[in-house]
């Protein structure tokens, strides 16, 4: 029963899938990061191109 005990206590194969587990979160959440910003980016990018449209078409119905 020691050697089971001490053979026990002396795995480390756990820690290598909590160690990729913990890298897997960081890219997650650096990907989610990123992705917000660039949807804020895209957000701001069509709504100026939406109002340059419109200011475009306005004046072409007024010539």
């Amino acid at each position: 029963m020691k050697i089971q005990l001490k053979a026990f206590l002396h795995n480390d194969s756990g820690a290598t899938a909590i160690e990729y587990g913990l890298i897997a979160a960081v890219v997650a959440v650096v990907v989610i990061a990123s992705f917000n910003g660039l949807g804020d980016a895209l957000n701001d990018l069509f709504n100026g191109n939406e109002k340059s449209i419109i200011g475009a078409m306005s004046n072409a119905n007024k010539s």
